[in-house]
C-alpha cells in the first residue's frame, strides 16, 4: 500500500494525539510525546494542525512529525515501523524535497528516535549530527517525597502567574495568560497539570507543565522553569519533584524530561530531583 503525507486538520489532530498516546512505553527513545503537541497548542488549535504532519499506510498512522519551528521537524515513528525501509524512504523523499512541504530549503533539523532506520538513511544523505541533548527519567513506582515547599494547581484564575513565571524563567518568553487558555483547551491538556511553587513570603518562584500519556506510560514535563529573581535556592528541584508527584496522580509509570546537555545547571536539578540521566541524543542537521 502507498505511503500518504498528510497535513491533519483541527478535527483531526485528535488521532495524532492518540496514537503518539500509544507509542509511549518506558524503555522507548527519547521521542515526540503527546505533550509536545499539548505545548505547541499554546498557539492555536489551527497553528498546531498546520505544524503537524503525519505518515499512513492503509489508513494508519505509521510516523507523526511537529514542526516545531520553520526549520526543525521532531520526528517519531511507531515501535513496529522504525525498521520499515519503505517508510523511511518515504520520510526521506519527503522531508528533503522543500516541494512536499515538510521542510524549507537551508539549514534545517531533525530529530528522530535514536535507532530508527532513517536516522542511517539522512546519516547516507550527508546529514551531520547537531549538538547532544540529555535525556533524564525517573520511576515512579515508589511515593514521592513531600517537595518541601507550597504548590498550588493552576487553573484559569491562576494563568496570569503561570505566565509571569514562565516569562521570568526563560529569556524571550512570550507566554501569556492568553497562550495558557489556548493550551489547556488542547486535546492533550485533558491529561495535563500546570503547577507554581510559592516560596515562603508568597512569590511565585517556579512552574512546570506535566503531561500524561495515559497510566501505565511516560509522562513528560515540558516546560520547567524557575523565575530568575529566585534562582540557587532550591525551588528547581522542588518543583521537579512536585511535577512527579502530580504525574504519578495521573497513573504515569515514570516522568522524562530532556534538556540541552551544555544546560548542565538544568541537569543538575532533574538528578537532584531524582531523574536518572540516561545516553545523550542528537537532532540531525542540514547545512544551508
Amino acid at each position: 500500500m502507498e505511503i500518504a503525507l498528510r497535513k491533519p486538520g483541527v478535527d483531526e489532530l485528535s488521532e495524532a494525539v492518540g496514537v503518539l498516546r500509544e507509542w509511549q512505553y518506558d524503555g522507548s527513545p527519547m521521542q515526540l510525546h503527546p505533550g509536545d503537541l499539548g505545548w505547541f497548542w499554546r498557539l492555536g488549535a489551527e497553528a498546531t494542525a498546520a505544524a503537524v504532519r503525519t505518515w499512513s499506510r492503509d489508513g494508519h498512522i505509521l510516523a507523526v512529525g511537529l514542526l516545531d519551528g520553520p526549520g526543525l521537524l521532531r520526528l517519531t515513528i511507531a515501535p513496529d515501523a522504525q525498521q520499515d525501509e519503505e517508510l523511511a524512504q518515504q520520510l526521506i523523499e519527503d522531508v528533503t524535497q522543500p516541494e512536499r512541504g515538510v521542510l524549507p530549503e537551508g539549514r534545517v533539523n531533525i530529530e528522530a528516535p535514536m535507532g530508527a532506520l532513517v536516522q542511517d538513511l539522512l546519516f547516507e544523505d550527508s546529514w551531520n549530527a547537531d549538538e547532544p541533548w540529555t535525556p533524564l527519567r525517573r520511576d515512579l513506582t515508589e511515593p514521592v517525597k513531600d517537595p518541601g515547599v507550597r504548590i498550588e494547581l493552576v487553573g484559569p484564575e491562576q494563568a496570569h502567574v503561570f505566565a509571569a513565571v514562565h516569562r521570568a524563567a526563560f529569556d524571550g518568553s512570550t507566554f501569556t495568560d492568553k497562550r495558557w487558555h489556548a493550551m489547556a483547551a488542547g486535546l492533550p491538556y485533558a491529561d495535563a497539570r500546570c503547577l507554581v511553587a510559592y516560596d515562603e513570603q508568597g512569590n511565585a518562584v517556579a512552574a512546570v507543565t506535566v503531561w500524561s500519556a495515559g497510566p501505565g506510560r511516560p509522562g513528560l514535563l515540558e516546560p520547567m522553569g524557575v523565575h530568575r529573581e529566585h534562582r540557587r535556592h532550591g525551588y528547581g528541584e522542588a518543583i521537579t519533584v512536585a511535577a512527579a508527584a502530580a504525574l504519578q496522580e495521573l497513573g504515569s509509570s515514570s516522568a522524562i524530561v530532556c534538556a540541552p546537555s551544555a544546560n548542565v545547571g538544568a541537569i543538575a536539578t532533574y538528578k537532584s530531583a531524582g531523574f536518572k540521566q540516561r545516553p545523550e541524543v542528537r537532532d540531525q542537521y542540514r547545512d544551508a
